[in-house]
């Protein structure tokens, strides 16, 4: 196969730091290239010149497209040529119809006036190639995460796509959607469409890729030739991180003291929907120094069930008892939760979890300003100084605390969240998703700390949608389906099979 893409050289520098240092990045026709590394290591970079959002002139290095030089201005430019890149975050409009999304800015229209019926007998067809079956005036904000992907893909097609770029395209979706997306790509390779797919989930890559590039520190590590059995996920981790990972979970001793969290009798039903009972009689408990974990399919209600318990942030009709120590504790509001000792990580740190405008040192101290006040003031060098404290204990990579999070990679991002409730000094943190859309360097330093606060004596739940992960770092898991737990398995008793298992069992 030729080379449909060649970028040669490519170095991008911002104020202080050089993101791209002389990458090169060589893409044949027909194939699928995924480009692998640790959060910040440039990849996001590399395609945003590729695609115009960094246009020609702000970098050095040339670009090479179809047999010519390419030199966009704009994603307009690149977007003419067939370069479609699709970010993580999805650019759709929630209260727009599907086919008014695909057709955004490339209306179908005659003498100024859009027409409809072709709109949506086009929308149909495209919708049928990526295999979503829904109407073409139904609204964006009605579906799912995997759906509004698929919806992108349509609105790529529309535009008569040659190189589709794909950045960390299965991060917030289910196992089944994730699956249905994976075979899309390979049904749009046969179809002769050229993707680039940034993906942190190694096992994903290994299945679909025909060549993979290891980005680190803003460097080209290597291409490894699929074809040529040497792609491995151990492979593609040592170049990533620039050393071996033997143990991908670090070790800890497991010591588990008194109980120190317990759920009895726990029901919620859903805030909208009077007649759905989201968490039916659930029970569980958590001792001092465990990390226990909570597996399931997406929707199973595992974050229904902590949001319900932290400070009753979703459902309602709420009934059943919360102990700590023993004791029957009040979380009926999030200030008395927080009180009482719990902290809940969300899944959606940039929504939920961070405000990304913010500093470093604000967003540490958020869920405990009290404690950075005076007589009702904060107190700004205490507030520094906490933020000062939490950025070499956990690690955080910033050259200042007054560097606005939204500029963090993902890691050091949810470093920044780990930060805020570690202030507020919970006895029990409820982790959810805790490494989502984060490499495989920084996951192995978030597990590090969750294992450091277990040995300091907290509770830990541990929400996770990768087995493995609740396989290698959980004293305990417990099983859900459809609100309700279905098995409790420990360490030694715990593994993929036995999971699934409990949650497929009638």
């Amino acid at each position: 196969m030729t080379a449909l893409l060649e970028m040669r050289n490519i170095t991008k520098t911002f104020p202080g730091v050089k993101a791209l240092d002389n990458v090169s990045l060589s893409v044949r026709e027909g194939e699928i290239h995924a480009i692998c590394g640790e959060n910040g290591a440039g990849k996001s970079t590399l395609m945003k010149v590729l695609s115009g959002v960094y246009p020609t002139g702000s970098y050095d290095g040339e670009i090479h497209y179809d047999g010519g030089t390419a030199a966009f201005r704009g994603i307009r430019d690149s977007e003419d040529r067939g370069i479609i890149i699709i970010h993580q975050e999805l650019a759709l409009v929630p209260l727009l119809s599907i086919a008014e999304n695909i057709f955004l800015g490339n209306e179908c229209a005659k003498g100024g006036v859009i027409d409809w019926p072709e709109t949506f007998r086009l929308t149909e067809g495209l919708l049928a190639k990526v295999g979503l079956r829904e109407a073409p005036g139904t609204k964006v904000d009605s579906l799912g995460v995997g759906k509004q992907q698929l919806v992108e893909i349509a609105k790529a097609l529309s535009k008569n796509v040659r190189l589709l770029i794909l950045d960390e395209p299965t991060a917030a979706l289910s196992e089944s959607d994730s699956q249905a997306l994976l075979e899309l790509l390979l049904e749009l390779k046969a179809q002769g469409v050229t993707s680039i797919i940034i993906s942190h989930k190694l096992n994903e890559v290994r299945r679909v890729a025909d060549s993979v590039t290891v980005i680190r520190d803003g460097a080209t590590i290597s291409t490894i030739d699929a074809r040529g059995g040497d792609l491995t996920e151990d492979r593609i981790v040592r170049d990533m991180v620039g050393r071996d990972m033997a143990h991908r979970y670090p070790e800890r001793e497991r010591r588990a003291g008194e109980t120190m969290f317990e759920l009895k009798n726990w029901n919620v039903w859903h805030p909208e929907h009077a007649d759905r009972q989201v968490i039916e009689d659930l029970s569980m408990n958590v001792r001092a120094g465990e990390v226990v974990g909570i597996a399931g399919l997406m929707g199973s209600g595992r974050t229904e069930l902590a949001m319900s318990v932290f400070g009753r942030s979703y459902g309602r009709k709420i009934s059943g008892q919360v102990l700590l120590r023993g004791q029957r504790a009040d979380v009926s509001t999030v200030d008395r939760a927080i009180g009482a000792g719990l902290a809940y990580v969300t899944e959606d740190r940039k929504t939920l979890g961070l405000i990304l405008e913010e500093t470093i040192r604000r967003n540490t101290v958020l869920a405990n300003l009290g404690a950075v006040a005076r007589r009702g003031v904060v107190d700004e060098s205490r507030e520094t100084e906490v933020a000062e404290d939490y950025r070499r204990t956990l690690r955080i990579r910033t050259p200042s605390v007054f560097q606005k999070v939204m500029n963090l990679s993902g890691g050091n991002q949810q470093k920044v969240v780990l930060a805020k409730w570690l202030f507020t000094e919970p006895d029990v943190l409820i982790l959810d998703e805790p490494t989502r859309g984060i490499d495989v360097g920084a996951k192995y330093e978030i597990y590090s700390i969750i294992n450091e606060l277990s040995a300091a004596g907290k509770a830990v739940i541990m929400i996770s949608s990768e087995m493995p992960e609740l396989l290698g770092m959980c004293d305990r898991i417990y099983v859900m389906n459809e609100g309700s737990f279905v098995g409790e398995l420990t360490a030694d008793e715990a593994s993929q099979e036995a999971i699934m298992s409990l949650i497929v069992r009638e």
